[in-house]
């Protein structure tokens, strides 16, 4: 070996030491940054900062929220795809991921190259809800008020590449059977004017619905789960695959990324400090609270949720091409 070769030789390798001496600190004192690309007060956004607050525990650190909203998430997105790999940014969203590529026929990142995959945080099941003047009681009846009123029935969503625009088009395609879709800038103006009876249906998170449905103010059809909700507002709403809509299952699910290329280690250290947080008992508290259920299975792992995210695009897409609606 040349001495111009060995030297190159030899800076490599103390590169590569520092490198992973530097990882082996991670994260040494410094603030890690949860990107959420949506406002604050959201439903993500309240995710992301109980999943700090339990996180902070296991890494030792401080972590924050910054709320980089706009143009369905994909605004967040792109900012973390293009951090600085080293751990201390990284990004917390929802189906979003999944759902982004097929509304956006353009994006700046690459939602599969782009990002290392740290885990899946948890599970929002979407409830199918009504105006309270509908005189259907249950799906069944839901169902034969439909069939009855084709082409006149309204469905309202919180917006183009929305959580309850996704479960709607689920829902019709499940159903066979088209609705005027009504989207609003948000999910309460919608639900507003479901209670006022403006339109006829709406399908959304269980984290913005479950006060309405506890005060009797809208009508629940089921929820969108393969099991019954636990919590005391929801347990005893039926599903609707128990209902006759078989496996029909869509849930808000959120997952924790970092930018492509994170060191091995760092990217370590933030899975076992996810799977921690996820056992913890204040942050299992705080979920149920919304009406979520936090992750316990192999998806905390990071190939399991890569896996599980290219199914929700190959779910999404054809249902979402079919319909035509796309966000740019």
């Amino acid at each position: 070996m040349t001495p111009h070769f060995r030297l190159a030789a030899l800076a490599a390798a103390a590169t590569a030491f520092a490198a992973g001496a530097q990882a082996a600190d991670f994260p040494d004192g410094k603030t890690i940054t949860f990107v959420v690309p949506f406002a604050a007060g959201g439903p993500t956004d309240k995710v992301a900062r109980d999943l700090a607050e339990a996180m902070q525990k296991a890494l030792g650190a401080t972590i924050v929220v910054d709320n980089t909203a706009g143009a369905g998430s994909t605004i967040g997105n792109a900012k973390v795809a293009r951090a600085k790999n080293d751990g201390l940014t990284l990004l917390v969203t929802h189906v979003g991921m999944a759902t982004t590529p097929v509304l956006y026929r353009k994006l700046s990142y690459n939602w599969e190259t782009d990002f290392e995959y740290l885990g899946m945080i948890n599970d929002v099941p979407m409830t199918l809800i009504g105006k309270p003047q509908l005189e259907a009681n249950n799906f069944k009846e839901l169902q034969t008020w439909i069939n009855a009123h084709k082409g006149k029935v309204n469905l309202g969503n919180a917006g183009i590449g929305s959580a309850s625009h996704l479960c709607g088009l689920l829902f019709q395609s499940a159903i066979k059977a088209e609705m005027t879709t009504v989207p609003y800038k948000g999910t309460a103006p919608a639900i507003a004017d479901l209670m006022g009876g403006q339109i006829d249906l709406l399908c959304d998170q269980t984290t913005n619905t479950t006060g309405q449905i506890e005060a009797k103010k809208v009508k629940a059809y089921g929820v969108t789960t393969l099991k019954r909700v636990n919590t005391p507002a929801l347990k005893d709403i039926p599903t609707l695959d128990e209902q006759g809509l078989k496996n029909f299952q869509v849930t808000i699910w959120h997952g924790l990324y970092a930018p492509k290329g994170t060191p091995a280690p760092v990217l370590k250290k933030l899975n076992d400090a996810l799977k921690t947080a996820l056992k913890d008992p204040d942050f299992i508290r705080r979920e149920e609270a919304l009406g979520a259920v936090v992750v316990s299975d192999k998806r905390s792992d990071p190939a399991e949720h890569k896996k599980f995210v290219q199914a929700e695009v190959a779910r999404f897409g054809p249902v979402i091409k079919e319909a035509g609606v796309y966000a740019d």
